[in-house]
Order: structure tokens, then sequence, then C-alpha cells
């Protein structure tokens, strides 16, 4: 962990708890997690030793401070493509993120051989963050597989059922893409020739409306079968016992405790409590949210983390300090990863980044925030895929 003075870090943390003027998000209450917790429990009771112990690893890393993550951060920036070695993030503070976060929807559905290339990146960057250390997590905005059209295809309420009706011709589809996602995810090996543990998080968002499995494609008894299909294929029928399953809400204003629940698909269903939000610059919308999945988090005994945020093409000076670091410490909340940074090239006009890179104004703010104390890039993390001593997961 970088040092830090106790002084600036105890000001960080009394700017954290009084920044956004919000006291308490509903129902929470401070200073209510136990933080002696040494028994947590996985949706998969097979799950191998290196996806236990990075679990537990969320957990414990939660109570000390936060992972920063990044979108793509290891496949390309805004101005390179398929550099090995090369990070947005590590061109500005010379390290790599604590967390890499990925998709690994076009290595599961109709996409998969024409995207065979940009596959063969995504392999290559899991296994180099995996070697390095770092945590790796994955959404799945897969296709369509009623109509053809992507995951924001939200014209047919059919597709679900269809799925869940064993034998139909859509029922077939997605099991061969679940077949294919578990071919990768049991692919994914170390240079220790260990299975790779993945935060896997399908199904992202579903408290909204523009995906097909988003609230207005679904009823909450169809979201729920099907959130529990895919975890048995995985697990049951296919042998994949490398994935802890997260769940990720979106939530961009600010929600109360039992926002969290909604669609829950049952505590022995749900491993990692996430959230997408993405409230700008709005501290008071962040901490009230962030009280509030950590009040989850200590109920349920699941580590918790801020899946997906940032602000597109932010120019703010200070964001990083102010607007993340600050909101963050004291949640006891496990990560927070900002979306991708596109590749861009020359294009100049492209604002479709949501972190720093080379030459942006929020270079030294970064820095400094990276040297706090209670952040966690890869150069700090504890060997995560290791059961910390006091630990048990079942």
């Amino acid at each position: 962990m970088k040092t830090i003075s106790k002084l600036i870090l105890l000001s960080t943390i009394v700017q954290a708890m009084s920044c956004g003027g919000v006291e308490k998000a509903e129902g929470v209450k401070e200073n209510e997690i136990d933080e002696e917790v040494s028994e947590l429990t996985l949706c998969d009771a097979s799950a191998t030793a290196k996806t236990r112990a990075l679990y537990a690893n969320l957990w414990k890393i939660q109570q000390k401070g936060f992972m920063f993550g990044h979108h793509d951060d290891l496949m390309y920036g805004r101005y390179w493509y398929n550099e090995p070695g090369r990070s947005d993030t590590k061109d500005v503070c010379g390290d790599y993120p604590a967390v890499y976060s990925l998709d690994l929807a076009e290595m599961s559905d109709d996409r998969r051989e024409s995207s065979a290339d940009e596959n063969a990146i995504r392999m290559r960057c899991i296994k180099e963050a995996y070697d390095r250390g770092i945590v790796i997590t994955a959404c799945w905005h897969i296709n369509n597989p009623l109509t053809g059209g992507d995951s924001w295809d939200n014209s047919n309420n059919k597709v679900v059922s269809s799925i869940l009706e064993e034998g139909s011709e859509t029922n077939l589809k997605f099991k061969g893409w679940l077949d294919n996602l578990a071919e990768a995810v049991l692919d994914m090996k170390g240079s220790d020739g260990e299975l790779i543990p993945i935060i896997f998080r399908p199904f992202h968002e579903h408290t909204q409306t523009w995906s097909w499995w988003g609230s207005s494609c679904t009823t909450t008894e169809e979201y729920v079968a099907l959130w529990k299909y895919v975890i048995t294929y995985l697990r049951d029928t296919k042998g994949v016992h490398n994935l802890i399953y997260a769940i990720s809400p979106q939530m961009d204003s600010a929600k109360t405790v039992e926002d969290f629940y909604f669609r829950w698909p049952g505590d022995n269903w749900v491993d990692f409590v996430g959230m997408d939000c993405y409230q700008g610059i709005n501290n008071s919308v962040f901490v009230n949210n962030l009280k509030a999945i950590s009040k989850v988090s200590a109920d349920k005994r699941k580590p918790c983390g801020v899946t997906e945020t940032g602000v597109e093409g932010f120019k703010t000076i200070d964001y990083w300090t102010v607007n993340i670091h600050a909101p963050m410490t004291g949640r006891r909340v496990s990560m927070v990863v900002t979306w991708r940074n596109k590749f861009v090239g020359a294009n100049e006009s492209d604002k479709h980044f949501f972190s720093v890179y080379k030459g942006h104004p929020s270079e030294a703010d970064f820095v400094k925030m990276y040297n706090q104390g209670n952040t966690f890039f890869c150069k700090d993390l504890p060997d995560m895929y290791s059961m910390p001593s006091g630990m048990t997961v079942r």
C-alpha cells in the first residue's frame, strides 16, 4: 500500500463522511458491519480453491479500502489498440488497475467466429491480468436469441419465456451460447495452469427497460428463473466452477436498501452485490447509494462493489479525489470500476471515455488518488488468489 500521512488520510475520510450533505441512506446505520465475519458462502459449493480465495479477499479488502478498476483497460485505450502490457491507467500512474473489467458476450453468442481476433485479445488480457494478480470481472451484453437483435433489442417480451421452454428453437440456441461461454471460461488458465476466477455479472442493469432481460420485457418470475437457469446450467451441466455470480442493478438516482432487492434471485443465487451507478458528479446520490449497498453487503454477508461508473467525456480536474475517492472512503465497498475509454485514434471529436488517459486534465488528480492509503491498484494488492487467514468459504 502507498505511504500517506495520517493527517491527509484523516482529512480525506472526514471529507468523505460529509460530502454531498447526505446523512444516511434509508435504513442504514453507520459502523454496523461486523468486521469479524470469518465464513462466507458461494452459490457453487464446488467452487475452485482460488475462486473461494478471491471471494474471501473481496470481503477482506473492502474492510480496508477499495480497488480501482477500468473496463477493457488492458485491451485498448483512447489512442492505442492491442499493445500488450499497455494500459491508460498505467500510462498515468505507473501501475495497472486492481480490477480488469471486460465483456464475454462475443465469446458466447453468434458473434463468436466473426470476433475471433478480438476474443483472442480478450483471452490474452484475462490471462495477463490474472498473472499480475489483478481481479477480473465480466459483464455479458449477449444478443437477443429470439429476435436476432442485440442486447438492447427489447422489442419482444417473449424472449425469456422462449429461452425457458426446454427444447424450443430459442432454448437450443441459448444453450449453445452457454456451451460457448463454458468452453471459454474453462479455457481461462493462468501460467500456473489453474483456472482463473471471474466475477461474472450476467443480465446487468435489470432494473431498467433497455435490455431484452430488463423490466419492460420480463416479469420478475421470468428474470429470476433465467438467472437460476444460467447458473444451474453452467455449474451443474457444464462443470464450470470458477465463476463468482454478481448482480448489478442500475442505481443512477438516490436509492434505498430495498431497491437492491428488486428481482433478487435469492440469497443462495447471488455471490456479489454490484451496482452500475452513473450518478454524474452528484456526490449526494453516490454517497447515498454507497451506504445502501454496504448495508446490503453487511446484511447478506456478500462482498459488494461499484461495477460501473463514470462521466462520459468528463473534463473535471479534481474528479478523482472529489467525486470518486472522497465518497468511496469509509464505505466498505470493495471496488469502483469506471467504464471504458473507447479507442478513437486521431478522432478527437469522439468523447466516449470514462477514465483518465495520458494528456487528460485530471492526470495529476488521478495520481493523487493513486497515492492515497486506502486505494488499491495492482501493486497494492495482497495475493487475491490465496485464502486469507481466518476465513472460510463454503
